[in-house]
């Protein structure tokens, strides 16, 4: 029985960590697509990054509601804590989807589109601004009491670190977002999105190595477990693979490869995610709460095993089915020259 107790709250960690690496992935392009169409010159080429999306965007979301009432379910202490710590962030982050939603179904039947274009790539900028704060702030650690309560103040998300992440992570999506819409579209549009990737790919690789840096300078436990064997022999691998990555992204890039630059950002968010829960783990909350201590009873946690058991196929086989129908290209009627 105290073997079990041990190894549920393990396998429900794996478990939010597969939904929040799905939704980062499936709905980071979608955001990352969102971003992008603030800069599109024309309606016709916004058109196009929007109707990418149509089809199948509403399915990337639902793994950040699985994550939500996962994270209920199996560690309940956690989820009032983070909720109670990254109240504004997360406000913010559910304030941006609804806005992003609205505008997506408004501009449809809307004559005049201009607000409705700004709201869905301003809406997707505030979401990913909101995810990124919460990273960030649980990444650095919150303020609890020995119960683990939340004890910390309503601005306690906001500093320069978090703020970092949350740069990092835009530039996460919209390097995703590029790459899918090299997949989605052809001809100018296809190249100015060639573009936007390689500069994404900069840019996330710069924050990626500030963060690396910052990381075990600014926190000590962080410090102290990455530079402990056998932890130090792998985290010194995890940079050199992120940075193969980056340059085989680069590469097909420059190659004007259309299918490889997708799966090379796909990898590289994968590497970010197993450094990230490296990092983490036993910690639910790091450094105050680990999952042992937030885990809900044993029974619960079999419970839900067994009906996520049943849920996560279904979820899974739908999003194949879903980017399969909806697979090729989206193209309009005339291509202007990109600006």
């Amino acid at each position: 029985m105290d073997a079990l107790i041990h190894f549920l709250p393990q396998v429900w960690f794996v478990i939010l960590a597969l939904f929040l690496f799905l939704y980062v992935m499936l709905d980071g392009f979608d955001l990352g697509v969102g971003i992008l169409s603030l800069t599109s010159s024309n309606e016709e080429r916004r058109s196009i990054l929007m109707t990418s999306l149509g089809n199948i965007w509403d399915a990337n979301e639902t793994w950040l509601v699985l994550m939500g009432g996962a994270l209920f379910g199996a560690f309940p202490l956690a989820y009032g804590t983070i909720l109670s710590a990254l109240y504004i962030p997360i406000f913010m982050m559910i304030f941006g989807l609804i806005f992003r939603a609205v505008a997506f179904e408004f501009r449809e039947h809307s004559d005049q589109k201009l607000f409705w274009n700004a709201a869905f790539g301003v809406g997707s900028f505030i979401a990913a601004l909101g995810q990124g704060f919460s990273l960030g702030s649980v990444i650095e650690g919150i303020a609890v009491d020995e119960a683990g309560h939340f004890i910390g103040s309503t601005w306690d998300w906001l500093d320069w670190r978090s703020l970092l992440v949350a740069l990092a992570l835009i530039q996460g999506y919209v390097l995703i977002g590029s790459t899918y819409l090299i997949l989605k579209t052809e001809g100018d549009l296809q190249k100015t999105h060639f573009r936007t990737a390689k500069l994404a790919a900069i840019t996330t690789l710069v924050g990626a190595v500030l963060i690396t840096v910052t990381t075990p300078i600014v926190y000590e436990a962080a410090r102290t477990r990455l530079f402990s064997p056998p932890l130090i022999y792998i985290f010194s691998v995890i940079p050199v693979l992120g940075i193969i990555l980056v340059g085989l992204l680069l590469r097909s890039l420059n190659k004007e490869e259309e299918n490889t630059p997708f799966v090379w950002t796909i990898l590289i968010f994968l590497l970010t995610f197993i450094g990230l829960g490296m990092i983490v783990f036993p910690y639910i909350i790091p450094t105050q709460i680990t999952i042992y201590q937030a885990a809900a009873a044993p029974s619960a946690l079999v419970f839900m095993l067994t009906f996520i058991g049943v849920l996560i196929p279904i979820m899974l086989f739908y999003n194949i089915y879903n980017y399969v129908v909806f697979r090729g290209k989206v193209v309009g009627d005339v291509y202007e020259e990109s600006s």
